[in-house]
């Protein structure tokens, strides 16, 4: 279906937090999506991504993740210092106030006209981990968590030393954990500790290893992997589909 495009500033305890929102222009009520972006903010990928998910029958927000710490806009570079930049950010900001935007974008979708009330998150990168955490929420119904970096080392946020993981036990709702098998950010050793947590915590979840590289969803780049992508869609799709209909 078509769509629409907006932009929105929502308040939050650090400052206004400006998200891009993607919905169908139909008329009629959609369940809701949170979309996490990667270290580099609203790039064009993401926007992207944004729109191809609201085609499907979603009112998808995409928060600026380092709202209080950049300019408003502030779109960081997919090259080497770009990384360096995003990186340091992610360390620089406590990770209650990551919890405490995720709060407030579902909030913002629940008392949507076009939204039914029904919410479910996804998540690329630091994206992925952040929507781990959004899925402690009681309402998130399913998270899709592509290539969750810094989920085993506890590397979110100042100090570095997140409790994501330690509260897998909190998430009701259903996980899609999606990881390239040649992904330096989360090695084997890695992925060991966050099955073996999941299954630790009974958490509900499905587990899917694809032969690709970090950031083999993102339309941009060498990693870019159309065919690994459209597969790892369709798992997404499936999960929302069935979760969001029980």
């Amino acid at each position: 279906m078509t769509i629409a495009e907006s932009t929105i500033e929502l308040a939050t305890g650090t400052g206004p937090m400006r998200c891009r929102v993607f919905q169908p222009a139909a008329d009629g009520k959609f369940s809701g999506l949170l979309l996490f972006s990667e270290i580099f903010q609203i790039t064009g990928p993401i926007a992207r991504t944004g729109a191809y998910l609201a085609g499907h029958g979603y009112v998808v927000i995409v928060p600026e993740i380092y709202h209080e710490l950049v300019p408003t806009g502030t779109v960081i570079a997919y090259d080497q210092a770009g990384g360096e930049r995003g990186n340091a950010l992610k360390t620089a900001k406590a990770v209650s106030s990551y919890d405490a935007d995720a709060r407030a974008a579902l909030d913002w979708l629940k008392a949507s006209p076009a939204c039914n009330g029904r919410l479910v998150t996804m998540g690329i990168c630091t994206g992925g981990h952040l929507a781990f955490r959004a899925a402690m929420n009681a309402d998130v119904l399913a998270a899709a968590c592509f290539y969750a970096t810094d989920l085993h080392s506890r590397g979110l946020g100042q100090g570095m030393n997140d409790d994501s993981l330690g509260r897998a036990g909190e998430i009701a709702g259903e996980l899609l954990m999606i990881w390239g098998r040649q992904d330096p950010h989360v090695p084997l050793s890695g992925r060991t500790q966050i099955h073996a947590r999941l299954e630790e915590a009974g958490a509900r979840y499905q587990w899917l290893e694809v032969n690709g590289q970090h950031a083999f969803l993102r339309d941009e780049g060498p990693r870019y992997d159309p065919q690994l992508a459209r597969l790892c869609y369709g798992l997404v799709f499936d999960l929302f589909d069935r979760t969001l209909k029980l």
